[in-house]
C-alpha cells in the first residue's frame, strides 16, 4: 500500500540495531572461513575438523544478515501529520501502534528515550526506546519533537 504523502512523514528505521547484527554475521563468516581454511590441512592432521562444520557458521550469519537488512530497511518509528507510528519488530503490521498528535500533552526526549504524555500530570504516556535508532538520526527525531513541542526547546537533550 502506498503512503498518500509520504514527503510529509519522517521514518527512523532500526539501522542502530542493526550494526549488531551486521557485526555478528561478519564474525560468523570469518568462523565459516576458518573451518574451511583449517578443512584443507586435513590429510595431514585427522583432528581437524571436517569444512563442512563452516556451513552453520554460515547459515547463521546468512539469517543475521537478512534480519540485519530488515532492521535496516522497516521503519521504528514514523513521524506523520496524523500523529507518531511506532513499529515492533516482529509482526509490525499487527503490532503497530498509532499515538495522534491530538492525544499527547506534552514530550521529553534525551539521549536514549522519548517520552510521550498524554496528560498535564504526566502520569499517563508512552516509553520508546532510542537504541534502535543511529545516533545521527536521534538528533533529527529530537529536532522534529522540539519543532511538535517548543515547550521543550529549553531543555538540554
Amino acid at each position: 500500500m502506498a503512503v498518500a504523502e509520504s514527503h510529509k512523514e519522517l521514518r527512523f528505521t532500526r539501522a542502530g540495531q542493526a550494526a549488531g547484527f551486521w557485526m555478528a554475521a561478519s564474525v560468523l563468516v570469518v568462523i565459516a572461513i576458518f573451518f574451511v581454511a583449517v578443512g584443507s590441512y586435513r590429510d595431514q592432521i585427522t583432528k581437524l575438523p571436517h569444512p563442512a562444520w563452516g556451513l552453520i557458521p554460515l547459515g547463521l550469519a546468512v539469517l543475521l544478515v537478512r534480519f540485519a537488512i530488515r532492521c535496516t530497511r522497516h521503519a521504528y518509528l514514523i513521524l506523520s501529520p496524523i500523529g507518531v507510528e511506532v513499529f515492533p519488530l516482529f509482526r509490525p503490521e499487527n503490532g503497530m501502534q498509532l499515538v495522534a498528535w491530538a492525544q499527547i500533552d506534552s514530550a521529553e526526549i534525551d539521549a536514549d528515550r522519548l517520552t510521550l504524555h498524554y496528560n498535564p500530570e504526566k502520569t499517563a504516556g508512552l516509553h520508546l526506546s532510542l537504541a534502535p535508532i543511529a545516533r545521527p538520526q536521534r538528533e533529527l527525531l529530537a529536532k522534529a519533537i522540539r519543532g511538535r513541542f517548543p515547550e521543550i526547546n529549553d531543555r538540554p537533550g
